[in-house]
């Protein structure tokens, strides 16, 4: 099979333009793949997370066509709460299943995959993707990056205990007949066995970071006076999306035992539908600030802004997501406070680059930015433990290839030759100094290697 003839159709809610969560992955996904010549179509729909807004220039209620990322991208219609609850959050999902299967069945008739491949959340969109898998004779592959229903149910947002077995079972049925499920944590993987998954099916597909690009700056950072950050400032940030399973409200209260040191500035950016509550709630803490999602190009800088990043998590969703923001924290050479149970995923990888906090412990997450304030050699220590973690388990080159590798029908002779960011960054850092030419011919390698033209950044 020649490399024109690879086929792959992903389904998912979330896509490029958008910056952070499932768009930001999915996008970068697809960028990779078609760069290595495979054929990609995407079944999505217009961007509008994390502000819970269709953007400007795209419509939520007409079909429409582009390419992007190197596929050619469906946008399917859908309902977007500007205020999600329980019930418009299920609406808003639904509404996305409905009017997208037509498309992806068509798709799957019509130009006929290799490989479906379908994200969830939405789990109203896993049936039609089986479906059109089936009906065309495709590989099926489902990818879950969240449970979104054990969260919904954990977290309270859903509460029926008879809807809860019903959609579950459901759930377990749909699971076991996908040819490949793949999640981004060792604990998602343990749920899934849970849920009945074959072991032989299930894939280890983490999210992962481009090291080229998120990477420790020294130089003065141009966003902080941007930003009229005062330079003598110590910045403890939050950045990603803001909605109910980040439980926020933990640092606007460690932010108030830090009222009488006016060096220190709790930073937040970005959108969710959590933020107007936040930021009303935190109106009168003058060392608390909001700003506003950062584009791509200034993501380095805005990771490198923080004296210490801030990772909450509630603790009844931390088995069912893992933060993709956490990689590029480490990957920024900056320590992380994370709050995590003790053995978790979020904890064990936290804890190479950072101070691991009991979920909830508003002492113990205010003890350990002050522990890390205090300890120039410590921050620094961390931060460079950290990094060599990310880059040894989150690479991106080397995450695709170890996943996608799963799917010689679809990848092989595509994934397996190209060099890793890794590997070029050693070769370029073997080069004698004076042979300057040489190291800028590879640098421009490594920028079309990790394409840093992407138009997505992290959550």
């Amino acid at each position: 099979m020649g490399v024109e003839s690879k086929r792959l159709l992903v389904v998912a809610i979330n896509y490029a333009p958008e910056q952070t969560g499932i768009g930001k992955y999915v996008g970068e996904m697809t960028e990779w793949l078609t760069q290595r010549g495979v054929a990609v179509r995407v079944v999505t729909a217009p961007p509008y997370y994390p502000a819970w807004s269709v953007r400007p220039g795209y419509s939520a209620w007409r079909y429409c066509r582009e390419a992007l990322n190197g596929a050619r991208v469906y946008r399917c219609p859908i309902w977007v709460p500007h205020k999600p609850r329980a019930l418009s959050r299920i609406l808003h999902l639904l509404s996305f299943a409905c009017s997208s299967l037509p498309v992806i069945l068509w798709q799957a008739l019509a130009w006929r995959p290799n490989v479906v491949f379908v994200v969830e959340p939405p789990f109203g969109a896993v049936p039609g993707a089986r479906l059109a898998a089936a009906l065309c004779g495709a590989r099926s592959w489902l990818h879950v990056q969240d449970f979104e229903i054990d969260a919904a149910f954990d977290l309270g947002l859903l509460r029926a205990a008879f809807l809860k077995r019903a959609i579950l079972a459901v759930e377990r049925w749909l699971m076991r007949r996908f040819d490949h499920v793949s999640t981004i944590s060792d604990a998602m993987r343990a749920k899934l066995a849970e849920k009945g998954v074959p072991d032989e099916r299930i894939v280890s597909f983490p999210n992962w970071v481009d090291g080229g690009l998120i990477r420790p700056i020294e130089a003065p950072n141009a966003l902080r006076s941007e930003l009229d950050i005062h330079p003598d400032a110590r910045v403890i940030l939050y950045s990603g999306n803001m909605g109910e399973k980040q439980g926020l409200e933990i640092i606007l209260d460690v932010a108030r035992s830090f009222t009488a040191d006016p060096q220190v500035l709790f930073l937040l950016c970005g959108d969710g539908a959590v933020r107007a509550r936040i930021a009303d709630a935190a109106s009168s803490l003058e060392n608390v600030r909001f700003i506003p999602l950062q584009p791509l190009s200034r993501l380095n800088e805005l990771m490198n802004l923080a004296d210490v990043h801030l990772l909450p998590q509630r603790q009844a969703a931390e088995d069912l997501v893992l933060p993709s923001k956490l990689t590029a924290i480490m990957a920024s050479g900056r320590p992380v406070v994370a709050t995590a149970r003790s053995g978790s995923d979020v904890a064990r990888s936290a804890a190479n680059g950072g101070i691991v906090v009991t979920p909830g412990d508003i002492r113990g997450v205010a003890t350990a930015v002050r522990k890390l304030l205090a300890d120039d050699s410590l921050r620094k220590r961390l931060g460079e433990a950290g990094r060599v973690f990310a880059l040894e388990n989150w690479e991106r080159d080397t995450v695709m290839r170890r996943a996608f590798a799963q799917l010689p029908v679809l990848t092989r002779d595509v994934v397996a030759d190209a060099p890793t960011a890794a590997e070029l960054s050693a070769a370029q850092a073997a080069l004698p100094p004076r042979v300057e030419e040489v190291s800028e011919s590879l640098e421009a390698l490594e920028l079309r290697n990790l394409g840093h033209a992407q138009q997505q950044a992290v959550g």
